[in-house]
């Protein structure tokens, strides 16, 4: 026969821990993904010959919306859905999936004009 022994069980407080699904890591790659898409872009139209003043004007635009504004906006509708629907959506969640639409919008662009 074997001898079962018991040990005593400690109860710890439960902790809140993030709620946060997705790593922080994957919300800078996918900003850096996009940094790099979007300039590989603007360097194939500098070598076909376009202006640098030209590329950089249209260059500015275009990061500041896929970087920026786009994100803003998938975040400002889950604030917005989490205030009228009572969905509990993360602020990092919202932006890193604003980063990925975008990174999806740039690849299909680049498809467009290749």
């Amino acid at each position: 026969m074997s001898d079962i022994s018991t040990s005593d069980t400690q109860t710890t407080p439960i902790q809140d821990t993030p709620k946060n699904l997705v790593p922080l890591g994957v919300t800078i790659g996918l900003t850096i993904f996009a940094l790099l898409l979007t300039l590989m872009g603007y360097g194939f139209r500098l070598l076909v010959g376009d202006g640098m003043a030209e590329v950089a004007r249209h260059a500015v635009v275009v990061l500041s919306f896929f970087l920026i504004v786009f994100p803003a906006l998938i975040t400002a509708g889950s604030k917005l859905m989490n205030k009228f629907t009572g969905t509990h959506i993360q602020t990092r969640n919202a932006w890193t999936l604003g980063l990925l639409l975008s990174c999806v919008m740039i690849l299909t662009m680049m498809g467009q004009y290749s």
